[in-house]
């Protein structure tokens, strides 16, 4: 339990989590899917609920003329009531709650679903809100560059030739920095279609702190009872039994009591009628069903046990190993320098712009390298996280 409330605070801490966890609330409360399928669980739980009371009672009515008239006519009244063990016992209506479990935990799997996408659709937004930063500080070394560069061409200090670079060098950025705003306003929107079309903002440009468990065994055992999709083939293997109990019940005979009286000319009849129907042909093959579907919810327990136990396994070494590579390339850059350095070394004649292009691009390019990984450690950190969500 401890460990489990330690993973909610990683996930859900107030401080760092504070927007993203305002945008996963808006869109469960506005996703347009979820009110579906919210929907369609309160109409699956009534239909369960269908048909687990006993039958209508039967009121019968008969009026009968005689031939010849001096006989007289008849009249008959009949009242039953039928009922079967699996009712009257409570069989039906504790299966009746097995399976409105079996919808809720089915509804809860879906919204993990749906929450999961919104999540992972926060971070590739931060990312290129991450990104847009970095490219702002290129566009302003580039067009620094460029204006400096358009002053030294028209004093005659520097050529065409190192003129045209500075300018494709800014085009450059400016591509990079349109191509990225492109893709932001496509995420924003794809957030607007998650919270059922209405408008919502994520501008963070910072990923909540998170820390991957120190032993995976340990806490996997804490995400297996916590995951709804384990709950929910657990669930649906016991319903499943109860239901074969249920059916060698439903091949026992039914009953029905009930009160008949006939009256005639000058006489009638009154008492109590008892009933019984012999389930010889409306449950065959039931029971065989029934053990059929044991077996096959028991192997969708075992193979959602190795599932989930592998791809979370899978999940967690790639998350370890994304951190390790986020951390080599921050602590890669911090030792080799920065845009500014180069910038001066440029102002100061020490490399010529060529030289300067070739080498913010490679610095560049470990900035992306950086911005890259510490996205793809948060996307699987959410993955490997969602059986809390």
């Amino acid at each position: 339990m401890r460990k489990i409330i330690f993973a909610l605070a990683l996930l859900f801490a107030p401080s760092a989590h504070a927007q993203i966890d305002a945008v996963l609330l808006q869109i469960e409360q506005n996703n347009t899917t979820l009110r579906a399928l919210a929907d369609q669980a309160e109409a699956d739980k009534w239909g369960n609920r269908t048909g687990i009371s006993l039958p209508d009672p039967e009121v019968g009515f008969g009026r009968l003329w005689g031939h010849p008239a001096s006989v007289g006519n008849r009249t008959d009244v009949a009242v039953s009531q039928g009922f079967d063990i699996a009712t009257i016992t409570g069989m039906k209506f504790r299966q009746a709650q097995r399976q409105n479990t079996l919808v809720d935990l089915q509804f809860a799997t879906e919204r993990t679903l749906v929450l999961l996408e919104a999540h992972r659709t926060c971070i590739e937004l931060i990312h290129l809100n991450r990104t847009a930063r970095e490219l702002a500080l290129r566009l302003r070394h580039a067009r620094t560059i460029a204006d400096g560069y358009a002053e030294r061409l028209a004093s005659g200090d520097a050529g065409r030739l190192e003129y045209n670079k500075a300018m494709l060098n800014l085009a450059a950025v400016e591509g990079d920095v349109a191509q990225n705003e492109v893709e932001r306003r496509a995420l924003r929107d794809e957030l607007q279609r998650l919270n059922g079309g209405v408008e919502i903002a994520l501008d963070d440009t910072e990923y909540p702190p998170v820390s991957l468990p120190d032993e995976f065994e340990t806490w996997y055992v804490d995400a297996a009872e916590a995951s709804p999709v384990l709950e929910y083939v657990r669930r649906d293997a016991e319903a499943n039994r109860k239901q074969l109990s249920l059916s060698r019940v439903e091949g026992l005979p039914e009953f029905s009591v009930g009160y008949m009286r006939e009256q005639t000319l000058g006489q009638h009849y009154q008492g109590v009628t008892v009933g019984m129907s012999i389930p010889l042909f409306g449950n065959r093959n039931r029971v065989k069903q029934a053990r059929a579907s044991v077996q096959a919810a028991e192997a969708r327990e075992r193979d959602a046990q190795i599932q989930l136990y592998e791809q979370l396994r899978n999940l967690y070494t790639r998350a370890m190993g994304l951190q390790r590579s986020a951390s080599e390339y921050r602590r890669a850059m911090t030792e080799s320098g920065s845009a500014e350095l180069l910038k001066k070394a440029l102002d100061a004649g020490e490399m010529s712009l060529l030289e300067y292009i070739v080498e913010m691009g490679l610095y560049y390019d470990s900035v992306n390298r950086l911005l890259t990984a510490e996205r793809d450690f948060q996307l699987a950190y959410a993955q490997l996280s969602a059986v809390w969500l």
